[in-house]
């Protein structure tokens, strides 16, 4: 789910909180994800000075399988094409279900988002929106003292609340963004007369004198913008502001929309399984594509990126759609990939609401019982995760938890006090680890390369460092993975201080915002992963 941080005092550009291009003179080191800081001075990961010390003359013992659940994967990205998982025993395009697994057709993995048709999902409801509507049928105009399921009233009222603020917020700022577009536009068109030019390039704008109709977006604009790549920035950001704050209003948080007769499923039957279509990459595949990228980019072709793990292969699983994704297809999601061969899967998703907690508990516990790692992003609200709900969760509803998860916070490239990402969730309890998540450059959909950031970025980066464990260490079990990722974390700035998330000058010791108080460590975890299995 894209999350748009919005304009402040109208003074900064509209970002998404998976996308923050553009708006920092300063550019992240190249690779830094993989750098490390013994070497680099950066608190990357330290893949290149593994595959140059401890891996170089090595081969490794298997080829690893990870599954990244998310919103589309672009298998013929230049980077991707030749690392991805292919169904070994089906045949493509022949629409038969060859290996009899349920999935016709499911060359690179499988689509839970997708009708037979061959439709599309790309938009779906909130969650909160999808537990408040019948909630609002039921109670809206009733007087509480007649009501006698209290709880269920309870609950109403609160979704009630938090419903309201959100559209209420997203329907202001859409019309703050559509004010400052339509400003921008009549600015435009002003300065292209007056310069006698076609384009307006910032060169124009240095030395142009707006009439009164415009000194306030001129003001605003030249606030944000000092060079032509700030200015091409500026523009390009209110108007992807406006979409996104417009497919907000118009599908997320639209009571009434409802996509899933694409499917063609029966929703309230969460047993049913064999739904959607072979498409992996959908109508939109920015994210998922970005997050193949960091985890298995080829590393030996001289194109674009080296991912962090090699020895691996790909397997798209589409589930999240621009919203929030659905428990029964992310418990389905877990599940294909556990079936179809995943030794790790990447969840760089979440919501703030669960439909169906129990069944998602059941698929991950079938993955524990598997052997497969899981490994998931913390989340993009700069909250603390010890207070506030993250979905999907390792915690069991009945009791208990995951051994085999692993919860990723968002390391930022700067040094301290920036340490930590500002949009990062956090918390002593429930984030595990931080890892690089700011400005990584990795494929972007339909070709080329992009600079994104978020949890979700942080996630794949471990995932990738699991993947490179287990392709040398298979006997590894999730649980050990997990062990050996947090004990070798660097925690070498544990009692450092530094900018709380969400906050502008607050500090805390980083120590306190995971449990391990470290930084993820792929030089460390592979000597410390030679000694578990014994070699």
């Amino acid at each position: 789910m894209k999350k748009i941080i919005l304009l402040a005092a109208l003074g900064l550009a509209g970002i998404s909180a998976y996308q923050v291009t553009g708006t920092d003179p300063e550019k992240a080191p190249k690779n830094w994800f993989n750098l490390s800081y013994e070497k680099d001075g950066i608190h990357g990961v330290g893949t290149e000075r593994t595959y140059e010390e401890l891996i170089k003359n090595r081969k490794p013992a298997d080829t690893v399988i990870v599954a990244v659940i998310d919103g589309g994967v672009d298998y013929m990205h230049e980077d991707l094409k030749n690392v991805m998982w292919h169904n070994p025993k089906e045949i493509a395009g022949n629409k038969i279900d060859d290996d009899k697994n349920g999935y016709v057709d499911d060359i690179y993995g499988w689509n839970f988002i997708g009708g037979k048709d061959g439709r599309n999902v790309q938009y779906d409801q909130l969650e909160m929106v999808r537990l408040y509507k019948p909630l609002k049928e039921k109670y809206e105009g009733k007087d509480p003292k007649t009501v006698t399921n209290k709880k269920e009233y309870a609950t109403y009222t609160q979704l009630k609340t938090s419903y309201e603020k959100a559209y209420n917020s997203s329907k202001s700022n859409l019309d703050l963004y559509t004010k400052v577009q339509n400003k921008m536009i009549g600015m435009i068109k002003e300065v292209k007369k007056k310069k006698d030019v076609d384009s307006v390039m910032y060169k124009h704008l240095s030395d142009y004198t707006p009439s009164d109709n415009y000194k306030g977006i001129y003001f605003i604009v030249m606030s944000n913008c000092k060079t032509q790549e700030d200015w091409a920035g500026f523009q390009k950001d209110i108007n992807e502001g406006v979409t996104q704050l417009g497919e907000s209003i118009d599908y997320n948080l639209n009571l009434d929309y409802d996509p899933r007769n694409i499917v063609g499923d029966n929703y309230t039957d969460a047993s049913e399984k064999y739904y959607g279509n072979p498409d992996i990459k959908g109508p939109d595949a920015l994210h998922g594509t970005h997050v193949a990228g960091i985890i298995a980019a080829q590393r030996d072709n001289d194109l674009g990126i080296k991912g962090v793990a090699a020895a691996v292969k790909i397997m798209g699983v589409r589930v999240v759609p621009n919203g929030d994704e659905r428990d029964k297809d992310v418990a389905n999601g877990i599940r294909y990939a556990v079936d179809n061969g995943a030794d790790i899967i990447n969840m760089s998703f979440g919501k703030s609401y669960s439909y169906d907690k129990g069944v998602v508990d059941e698929a991950v516990k079938y993955a524990e019982s598997k052997g497969v790692l899981l490994v998931h992003a913390a989340g993009n609200d700069s909250k603390n995760n010890d207070k506030t709900n993250n979905f999907p969760r390792n915690e069991y509803q009945a009791g208990g938890a995951s051994a085999g998860w692993i919860e990723v916070g968002a390391l930022n490239w700067r040094m301290q006090p920036k340490l930590t990402a500002s949009f990062s969730n956090y918390g002593q309890k429930e984030v595990d680890v931080f890892a690089p998540g700011v400005d990584l450059n990795a494929p972007l959909s339909n070709g080329g390369y992009i600079d994104l950031s978020g949890t979700s970025m942080a996630s794949p980066v471990v995932a990738g460092v699991c993947a490179v464990l287990k392709s040398y260490f298979p006997s590894l079990t999730p649980a050990q993975m997990r062990e050996i990722i947090m004990t070798s974390s660097d925690k070498s700035l544990a009692k450092t201080k530094t900018i709380r998330p969400g906050e502008k000058k607050k500090k805390m010791k980083f120590g306190k915002m995971s449990i391990t108080g470290g930084m993820v460590d792929l030089y460390a975890a592979f000597k410390l992963a030679e000694t578990k299995a014994g070699k």
